[in-house]
């Protein structure tokens, strides 16, 4: 008889802070060895649980004010412990930068929107994240900070593979900043996924704008992908349903899917040409033979 495999449904024991301005949280995490940033809880809980990790200290940023803005000044900015939720509820969102407000609700259910945070879906560093891509094309970067100062990334340099990023042990991502969308720029994210609440099997972000074209995906590589080739493709002009299928060729080239529970390497690469050429030729109002 096959017994089931039980996980523990208690956290395991460790130190918990609640800091209530950034100095004193970056300092507890200078000081702390092993610490782990609390904002929405909905993956480092569940690594918790599962004893995928177990930190020795967690310290609850979601008392410090100044991280809990969504702000519009010359482009937006994404305070670490902003919602998912609170992107959706955001007019501006939607209207400037509809590929990530596409993404957010399109991403888990409500409730867990109501905890998650945009800063939190980065940080965590999954290829399925469905935040990064329409992030990527938006030429996002992230703030990082310590006691040692504080510096921005570009979200293209910020994910060095599955889980992992750039971020050191004792920085916090304090934000995420977005630049003005180019001119006439109009974006879109495409989520193929077996269930609306489910990780995608493949998601894709395009933008296109009088001066570029972008594309980015999740779940097709060990870390979301930005294809730069496009951007180039497009700079050299031609008729748009051929600049279209180059573009679909050089993203094929560049993604390396892989087999899972969630999908073939096989399917994902027909997701990835079909998708990226309806996104194209939807934004760039090319009619479908």
């Amino acid at each position: 008889m096959r017994s089931a495999i039980m996980f523990p449904t208690s956290l395991p024991k460790f130190d918990y802070y609640r800091p209530r301005t950034l100095e004193e949280a970056l300092r507890l995490l200078n000081e702390l060895e092993g610490a782990e940033v609390l904002a929405g809880g909905t993956d480092l809980l569940v690594d918790m649980k599962s004893r995928v990790k177990r930190p020795k200290a967690v310290v609850d940023v979601k008392g410090i004010e100044e991280l809990r803005r969504l702000e519009f000044n010359n482009g937006l900015k994404i305070g670490a412990t902003v919602t998912v939720n609170e992107l959706i509820r955001s007019a501006e969102v939607r209207e400037k930068y509809y590929a990530l407000w596409e993404a957010s609700i399109n991403m888990c259910d409500f409730h867990l929107r109501n905890r998650a945070t945009a800063v939190g879906n980065i940080c965590n560093a999954s290829p399925a994240a469905d935040l990064a891509p329409p992030l990527l094309v938006h030429d996002a970067a992230i703030e990082l900070a310590s006691v040692d100062g504080s510096r921005v990334v570009p979200l293209r340099e910020f994910f060095t593979g599955v889980k992992r990023t750039v971020k050191r042990p004792n920085e916090l991502a304090v934000s995420i900043r977005v630049p003005e969308p180019p001119r006439g720029a109009k974006s879109r994210y495409l989520k193929f996924g077996r269930s609306a609440e489910d990780l995608a099997v493949v998601g894709i972000a395009a933008l296109a704008s009088e001066e570029a074209v972008r594309l980015a995906y999740a779940s097709v590589a060990p870390t979301p992908l930005l294809v730069d080739e496009v951007e180039e493709v497009f700079k050299e002009g031609g008729p748009k349903e051929e600049l279209i299928e180059k573009a679909v060729q050089i993203a094929l080239s560049k993604v390396s899917p892989i087999t899972d529970v969630r999908g073939t390497r096989e399917y994902r690469l027909h997701l990835v040409e079909h998708g990226t050429r309806f996104l194209l030729r939807s934004l760039l109002g090319v009619d479908r033979a």
